[in-house]
């Protein structure tokens, strides 16, 4: 049997797309499984692996799985990402609802670099000493970069917080932001990948809402990221009891489709 595929890249952040509205993939779906194919020597290669499933009430079901095999919280490139697949796939047209593990969220296509994803109100963030907690989806770690942006190690850094004591059972992502003219640079520690990341979409959520907080951004506002893999942008309103309508902005585009023999698997 050969299974299906498209690879799908946002802002540099990379997934392994599959439609499993027929349930086949399923069968092969273990974490190792998933690992392979996200392996980057032996597999396809992915930042993660993404099901595009059958949802009774709405446009279709988001499953998530980090390049480890983990099936992990919502990821915010990997679901604009999703909105151009499903229109490729002729499930809508340019607007769409669908459900996530957080949630359901809604989408529109401009065209390939301006794919909007609604993304969940963040009613609250955290501040731990100069630093802050956040979830955007998906548990954020924010930290201001002291020494050049583009030097910093954000690997080392983005390691000895999400093994410290309080997050290493469940991990958190970690993100070094610097003010740019104009912009905000962000680079991503992601857990799962156990790694930097070219972006992280619900990373710079949580940067630009952390932005927004230090700098006492109130109503309307959107903030440009700049980001290893490209740029993304982030809009909500902001007022007293936290952030609503977030949209995280920029490219979904398709690399390319394969097949893969269902012998490359190890049986579940």
């Amino acid at each position: 049997m050969r299974i299906y595929f498209s690879k799908y890249q946002g802002a540099g952040n990379d997934f392994v797309m599959l439609d499993n509205r027929d349930s086949q993939f399923r069968e092969w779906s273990s974490s190792q499984n998933i690992a392979a194919l996200c392996n980057r020597r032996t597999g396809i290669g992915a930042d993660g692996l993404i099901l595009l499933e059958n949802d009774l009430a709405l446009d279709f079901r988001m499953i998530y799985y980090n390049a480890d095999g983990s099936e992990s919280t919502m990821c915010g490139n990997g679901g604009r990402c999703i909105i151009a697949f499903a229109r490729h796939l002729g499930l809508i047209v340019n607007e769409t609802e669908f459900e996530a593990i957080d949630g359901v969220h809604y989408g529109k296509i401009e065209n390939v670099n301006q794919v909007h994803l609604s993304m969940q109100d963040v009613p609250a963030i955290e501040k731990s000493g100069a630093d802050y907690i956040l979830d955007t989806g998906s548990p954020h770690f924010v930290r201001w970069s002291e020494d050049s942006i583009e030097k910093v190690d954000v690997v080392g850094t983005g390691k000895s917080i999400r093994y410290n004591e309080r997050f290493k059972e469940k991990g958190i992502n970690v993100n070094l932001i610097q003010e740019s003219e104009n912009a905000l640079w962000v680079r991503t520690y992601e857990r799962g990948v156990e790694d930097e990341t070219l972006s992280c979409g619900t990373g710079v959520t949580a940067a630009a809402l952390v932005f927004a907080k230090e700098k006492g951004l109130k109503g309307e506002h959107t903030i440009d990221i700049i980001t290893k893999g490209g740029n993304l942008k982030v809009s909500f309103t902001s007022d007293y009891e936290g952030f609503k309508n977030i949209w995280l902005i920029g490219p979904a585009q398709l690399v390319f489709k394969g097949e893969i023999d269902s012998d490359f698997f190890v049986q579940s």
